[in-house]
């Protein structure tokens, strides 16, 4: 058993712009990182087809593009980056333990420091038509794709905080947001509801869900139905926004680290560290308020940095009790 587990500095579980970040600077920093992408290598940024919003690109560029650059930025200064699932993990209580990891349930490392960068996964409605015009026209995030809707006619869907705080920023940009909430009200905040409803060209539909997306390559209308009364209407728009909610995607660690009710793990304040020695976490796994490529990044370099720092004191620790 003992000949079959493979024992490692770093690792770092995911690899979106928060895994991609961390594996630069740890591996810069010598930390010898090896990433296992998970299932959904790039994370979600693979599923975006124009990013314009990230400092460096001025004439943009398209997610799995994006993601495909920072990897071999990582490779370069010596990532190993592995395709695989971590699929099981026992971390150690202990400073300077050894936290086990098993990989695709048949592979098992002992890895001196974890950076977690799992991600979030933004939740759908789960319609066909929906789901083949990701990337046409449906979008989860409307901070990221917005301004490609300015001045058009957009839908979106969600009734608490994110949907209005969303519908309002796109009210800034585009001609008429039509905002579809499935229950007879909201769940925002009050002061967000009267956000929404003091904007003229916000209209809200209650007891109203999404039918069918229509248009073939990309959105050209939706076909909604009251929930109360059956009856269905086509209403022409060119954007559908999403905003029922994102799911951290941090299963595999609950039980060993402290987190939210919603599954965000709570980092410490001003740092990555989780409530056990040597174990970071990095973007939207930890982060349910910014949810950005490029803060995602930021926390990627951080847990790099404070792993770095973590590895430094355990070594100087060792070299004093010898």
């Amino acid at each position: 058993m003992s000949e079959q587990v493979e024992r490692i500095k770093t690792l770092i579980i995911g690899s979106g712009p928060a895994g991609y970040t961390a594996a630069i600077y740890a591996s810069r920093a010598d930390l010898k990182p090896v990433m296992y992408t998970g299932m959904e290598p790039g994370g979600q940024l693979t599923t975006t087809t124009e990013v314009d919003n990230f400092p460096g690109y001025p004439e943009g560029i398209d997610g799995p593009t994006m993601m495909m650059q920072l990897q071999q930025q990582a490779e370069r200064f010596g990532t190993d980056v592995r395709i695989g699932m971590v699929t099981a993990v026992d971390f150690s209580d202990e400073i300077g333990g050894l936290h086990k990891i098993t990989v695709d349930d048949s592979k098992f490392i002992e890895a001196e420091t974890v950076i977690i960068s799992t991600g979030a996964s933004a939740k759908y409605l789960n319609i066909p038509s929906e789901q083949r015009l990701r990337g046409g026209g449906v979008s989860a995030c409307a901070v990221c794709d917005g301004f490609f809707y300015k001045g058009q006619e957009v839908a979106i869907v969600g009734a608490g905080d994110t949907a209005a705080e969303e519908a309002s920023y796109l009210a800034n940009i585009c001609k008429k947001v039509t905002m579809l909430v499935r229950k007879d009200h909201m769940r925002a905040s009050k002061a967000m509801q009267h956000r929404v409803n003091s904007i003229d060209n916000i209209e809200i539909r209650y007891n109203t869900e999404v039918d069918e997306v229509l248009g073939d390559q990309v959105v050209e209308g939706i076909r909604i139905v009251d929930n109360q009364t059956g009856e269905k209407e086509e209403i022409s728009v060119t954007g559908l926004f999403i905003a029922i909610g994102h799911k951290p995607n941090t299963d595999i660690f609950k039980g060993q680290l402290d987190m939210d009710e919603t599954g965000y793990i709570i980092t410490q304040p001003k740092s990555t560290k989780t409530n056990k020695p040597g174990v970071f976490a990095s973007g939207d796994a930890q982060d349910k308020i910014y949810r950005q490529a490029v803060t995602a990044a930021g926390t990627g370099c951080m847990a790099a940095l404070d792993a770095e720092r973590y590895l430094a004191a355990v070594e100087s620790k060792e070299m004093m009790a010898s």
